[in-house]
C-alpha cells in the first residue's frame, strides 16, 4: 500500500471516529431534578400529531456508547485497521489461514495418508473413499458436468466407456491435476461453405449415419488432407492429442447431428478442463478420480 493510501486510510478512520464522538458528547443531555417541566419538553416537532419530546439519553445507553468507543480504539491498536499498521498483536488473515490448515492438517494427517496408501482403484470399491468423493465432485465438479456425472452440452459424459483423453485410473488422474484443452480449429474459412457441408457429410458416414453419398465422397479427400492428422484416417481419433474419435454415432461432446457438425467444422471448438492442482491437495484429487473412475466402471458393469 503506498503512503498516500496508508495515510487517507487513516485520516479518514480517525476523524470519523472523532466526529462520531463529538456529536455524542455535544448533544448529549442531562436530566435536572429541579426541572418541574422536564417530561413535556418537545423539541418543536409535530409528525401526524405525534410530538417528539427532547429527553436525554438514558445513562445506560450512553455508556453503551462509550464502551463502543474504547472498543474500538483497543481494537484498532491490538488489530490491523488502520492502513499498513499491522497492530501490536500482529494478526492477519494469512496467518489465520495457515493456523487453520496447519490444523486440519494434524487432524487428517492419518486419513490422507491412509488415502495415499491404495490405488485409485481399490478407493473406487471403498464405500467410505466413494461418500467423500461424492462431496467433493458435487464441490467442485458438478457444476459442469451435472450432478451424476452424466455431462452437459460441451462437457464430457463421465459414466461411459467413452474418454478423449483415456479412462484409466492414471489418465482420469492427470486429466484432473493437469487440466485438458481441446482445441478443434475453425476450418470455415479454409475449406470454404460447400467444403465444409461436404465434410460434414462425410463425417456423418463415419459415424453411420443417413448421410449424402455424392457430397461425403466429395469430403473424402478433404477429411484425408485437413483432419486426418488429428482424427486418424479411418476418424477414429487418437486420445494423445485429445482428438475424439468421429466413428461412434452415440457419444459427440457438442453434437452429432449434420447441422452440430458442420457448426463444430465451420467454426471450431474450444473446450478446457481446468487444472485443479493448485486448487485441491493431492490427496483430494487422488479421492476425486476414484470417485470418477467409480462412475465409469460401474457403467461397464
Amino acid at each position: 500500500m503506498s503512503l498516500f493510501w496508508n495515510l487517507w486510510i487513516i485520516v479518514l478512520t480517525v476523524i470519523a471516529i472523532v466526529l462520531v464522538m463529538w456529536v455524542l458528547l455535544a448533544n448529549r443531555k442531562v436530566a435536572k431534578r429541579d426541572d418541574v417541566d422536564q417530561e413535556n419538553r418537545t423539541t418543536g416537532h409535530v409528525y401526524d400529531g405525534i410530538e417528539e419530546y427532547d429527553n436525554p439519553l438514558p445513562r445506560w445507553w450512553f455508556q453503551m456508547f462509550i464502551l463502543t468507543f474504547i472498543f474500538t480504539v483497543i481494537y484498532l491498536i491490538l488489530y490491523p485497521g488502520l492502513g499498513s499498521w499491522p497492530g501490536v498483536l500482529g494478526w492477519t488473515s494469512e496467518n489465520r489461514l495457515e493456523n487453520e490448515f496447519a490444523k486440519a492438517d494434524e487432524r487428517y494427517s492419518a486419513m490422507y495418508s491412509d488415502i495415499m496408501g491404495q490405488s485409485i482403484a481399490e478407493l473406487a470399491d471403498d464405500p467410505r473413499a466413494q461418500k467423500m468423493g461424492v462431496r467433493l465432485f458435487s464441490t467442485h465438479c458438478a457444476v459442469c458436468h451435472g450432478a451424476d456425472g452424466g455431462g452437459n452440452f460441451g462437457f464430457p459424459n463421465l459414466t461411459d466407456g467413452e474418454w478423449i483423453w483415456g479412462g484409466s485410473p492414471e489418465n482420469i488422474k492427470a486429466s484432473i491435476t493437469h487440466g485438458r484443452v481441446g482445441q478443434m480449429p475453425a476450418w470455415g474459412g479454409i475449406l470454404g461453405e460447400q467444403g465444409v457441408l461436404s465434410v460434414t457429410e462425410y463425417v456423418l458416414q463415419l459415424s453411420g449415419q443417413d448421410h449424402d453419398e455424392a457430397l461425403a465422397s466429395k469430403g473424402a479427400p478433404l477429411f484425408q488432407q485437413s483432419c486426418a492428422a488429428c482424427h486418424m484416417a479411418d476418424g477414429t481419433g487418437n486420445p494423445m492429442l485429445g482428438a475424439p474419435s468421429l466413428a461412434d454415432s452415440d457419444s459427440w461432446l457438442y453434437s452429432g447431428s449434420r447441422e452440430g457438425i458442420a457448426q463444430t467444422i465451420r467454426s471450431g471448438r474450444n473446450g478446457i478442463m481446468p487444472a485443479q492442482a493448485e486448487t485441491l491437495r493431492e490427496e483430494k484429487i487422488h479421492l476425486l478420480s476414484a470417485y470418477v473412475y467409480n462412475l465409469s466402471q460401474r457403467f461397464a458393469e
